[in-house]
C-alpha cells in the first residue's frame, strides 16, 4: 500500500467522520429547540440587532438556571 492510497483511505474516512459529527450537531440543536431549553432565532438575530440600547437574548436567571441543571 503507498503513500497516495493512504492519503485517499484518510481524505474518505476524515470526510465521512465530519459529515457525522455535522448531522449530529444538527440533530442536536433541532432537539434542544424542540424541548425548548433554547431558542436560537433569538441569537440568530444578534448579528442584525447590534446596538448597545438592545435588550439581552437571556437573562440571567435563565443563564443561572442552565447551569444548575448541567450540575
Amino acid at each position: 500500500m503507498d503513500y497516495r492510497a493512504l492519503q485517499g483511505y484518510g481524505s474518505f474516512f476524515m470526510s465521512l467522520f465530519l459529515v457525522v459529527m455535522l448531522y449530529g450537531y444538527i440533530v442536536y440543536l433541532y432537539r434542544s429547540e424542540k424541548k425548548g431549553e433554547r431558542d436560537f432565532e433569538k441569537y440568530g438575530n444578534i448579528a442584525l440587532d447590534d446596538e448597545i440600547t438592545s435588550t439581552p437574548v437571556e437573562d440571567k436567571s435563565a443563564s443561572e438556571r442552565l447551569e444548575e441543571e448541567d450540575k
